[in-house]
């Protein structure tokens, strides 16, 4: 394992200049800066190759043992402190720097989706599990494989210097960010539920997300980033007839064809669109076997995206309202039922102002910092309910494309290393920071 040493007039700088580290820095600041990178050149091939092998064998929340073990083995050689099977199978690793100092946590989650892998790579995956009962393809289609393998590499580097860290390093590797399988608890909830932060307790957490754009720029904003999410579920019940003879029973169909209709109104002409993004989706629709029979029952399931807690609460009330009385009108009865949510992914201003000279560098300056409202969601906000936590994206290429498609793959996997460094340079300056 290679040891990147700081001297004693590199560290000097590093603690003098915190998170403020630029071209204008001292030379020996700067010497630090290209001993990061070095470091961060040298275990790229390792980050290629963890990333490519956690892509063809992806395991779906909560089940993410193959995964974990390969982290842990990782971090154990590194001599890294491990904990594992928290929250199920999550790992924990702490690394103690040789210098006093706080604690700051690094975070990457690591389950896959129930996707049927199109992208024709080499290494594609073909792994099936069980998804709500059901028989599943799954594929990392949302770059979990890349978030593991660039934390594993990020922990290589950082261990390689642990005698000159001022202070430790909590490196968090999450199972079941997509949600756990129903009836489980699961992801960062249960991560903090049973002590992820407890000891050593963390005072900042950062984490990052690949998406398509640029290969190696990085972007965020500060304050609310992503959106809260609500996923909800409506059952509706009514009468079963024949469907020649609808006047027989309650014609639940056409009830929960209104009811679709009805939430797209909700979003689109019920309430104030330029406030910020507000999103009510039905995205499943299950009711029936035989095409002459309407059923006694339907269910519809979807997802609310917010970044407003008044205007959640105002739509949560009109979907309920509306699922009531359409449901009554027809004769039968309706209720949606809400999941657990994940609160608004919101980047502390002060530590996103703090941070962005690292990521500048981190980054080359490829940089932005003020990006639109995305309204996906993700759990590490609640790791954000409790320290103050920044959260970016890491672009990879891939034009044109979404994340949870079955096509979607790192495209310049050269722009892993740029997380490596972000992580490492986040973790450094922010300790560098709190020794200031």
């Amino acid at each position: 394992m290679t040891r990147l040493r700081l001297t004693g007039a590199a560290l000097a700088a590093v603690l003098a200049l915190g998170a403020g580290l630029g071209a204008g820095a001292p030379a020996a600041a700067q010497a630090f800066d290209r001993a990061v990178f070095a470091a961060a050149a040298k275990v790229q091939p390792k980050v290629v190759a963890w990333r490519r092998d956690i892509h063809q064998h992806p395991e779906l929340g909560n089940q993410e043992v193959r995964t974990a073990a390969l982290v842990a083995d990782h971090l154990r050689s590194l001599g890294i402190e491990v904990r594992t099977g928290v929250a199920k199978t999550g790992v924990v690793g702490v690394l103690k720097g040789g210098r006093p100092g706080g604690v700051v946590a690094l975070r990457a989650d690591m389950d896959g989706l129930p996707v049927a892998e199109q992208t024709g790579l080499p290494f594609a995956s073909k792994a099936t599990a069980t998804y709500n009962g059901q028989t599943v393809n799954v594929m990392h289609a949302c770059g979990h494989d890349a978030h593991v393998a660039i934390l594993m590499g990020a922990a290589e580097v950082l261990a390689g210097m642990r005698d000159q860290i001022p202070g430790t390093v909590v490196f968090v590797f999450q199972p079941a960010e997509e949600g756990p399988p129903v009836g489980e608890e699961g992801g960062a909830p249960l991560m903090l539920k049973e002590g992820v932060f407890a000891n050593p307790r963390p005072s900042a957490i950062f984490g990052l997300h690949v998406v398509p754009g640029e290969p190696g720029a990085l972007a965020w904003r500060p304050g609310p980033m992503m959106a809260a999410s609500d996923r909800y579920t409506v059952t509706l019940t009514g009468k079963q007839t024949h469907g020649a003879n609808p006047w027989a029973g309650i014609d639940i169909a056409s009830m929960q064809a209104e009811i679709v209709l009805a939430f797209n109104q909700i979003a689109a002409r019920q309430i104030n669109v330029t406030r910020t993004p507000t999103i009510l989706t039905v995205a499943t629709v299950h009711g029936g076997v035989r095409y002459n029979i309407i059923p006694d029952d339907f269910e519809l399931a979807g997802t609310l995206r917010t970044f407003d807690p008044a205007l959640r609460k105002d739509v949560m009330a009109r979907a309920e309202k509306a699922v009531e009385s359409i449901s009554a009108r027809y004769g039968g009865t309706g209720k949606i039922n809400w999941g657990t949510p994940n609160p608004v992914t919101t980047n502390d201003p002060a530590l996103s102002a703090r941070m962005k000279p690292s990521l500048d560098r981190a980054a080359r300056g490829k940089v932005k910092d003020d990006i639109d409202f995305i309204t996906g969601a993700e759990d590490f906000s609640y790791y954000q309910q409790q320290i103050p936590g920044l959260f970016y994206n890491l672009g990879i290429g891939f034009p044109k494309g979404v994340n949870h498609s079955p096509f979607f793959h790192v495209a310049d996997e050269g722009a892993m290393e740029v997380g490596v460094r972000a992580q490492v340079l986040t973790a450094l300056d922010y300790l560098a920071g709190q020794k200031k």
